[in-house]
């Protein structure tokens, strides 16, 4: 089975709305996109160079999809990353789509969770979800993620789209991987693990 990994920033009050630019994702008037450009060192885009020659193939949001498919095909040839995304197989999710033109594109359609399991079942390496907050929810809620990579930038943005929404499904992770940034970008990856599970803590328990 393919694994499905979501790459994603978000603040350290969980929002992940719009981290790359002011135009991004106003929805509900959000006005603090671009917050993590600041943030962004040698380091980190070395990290994100890394991650995207890992996928196999990308899975994207509508909103994402139009984002990347305006702005990778302008990428330098030399330029890593643009030159693998651009190259790489894209699945879209969308209701409103009816083609897609970025190159080896493919639109997914009829029922999200079903496509995505099929997708996953298939041959192939790493599919990669970046962005595309409204999918994440759907897949999350699904039990259909295998590993989540967070980039925890040192900012509070308050209000805004949060990467673990009201669809969270109970669960454990383990955390595999976790290194900081120069400029305090907390990268942590963590893989699905089983179930959440639970205890009890005080004097009376033992476990104090």
């Amino acid at each position: 089975m393919r694994k499905l990994t979501v790459t994603t920033f978000v603040s350290l009050d969980g929002v992940m709305q719009a981290p790359g630019g002011p135009d991004e994702d106003p929805d509900g008037g959000f006005e603090h996109g671009g917050w993590t450009v600041p943030y962004f060192d040698d380091q980190l885009i070395q990290l994100m160079t890394e991650v995207t020659s890992r996928a196999a193939a990308l899975l994207l949001g509508r909103k994402t999809y139009d984002i990347f498919a305006a702005s990778w095909p302008l990428a330098e040839p030399d330029d890593a990353i643009g030159a693998k995304l651009n190259g790489m197989p894209k699945y879209v999710v969308s209701r409103t789509l009816d083609t897609v033109s970025w190159q080896n594109s493919t639109l997914l359609t009829g029922d999200v969770a079903n496509a995505v399991d099929e997708l996953k079942q298939g041959d192939g390496g790493e599919i990669q979800v970046h962005g595309s907050g409204e999918l994440i929810q759907t897949l999350i809620e699904q039990d259909l993620v295998d590993e989540f990579q967070v980039l925890v930038v040192p900012v509070l943005v308050g209000s805004g789209k949060r990467l673990f929404g009201g669809g969270t499904i109970p669960a454990g992770l383990k955390l595999v991987d976790i290194t900081t940034s120069s400029t305090g970008v907390v990268i942590s990856r963590y893989t699905r693990d089983g179930t959440l599970e639970y205890g009890a803590m005080g004097p009376e328990t033992g476990n104090w």
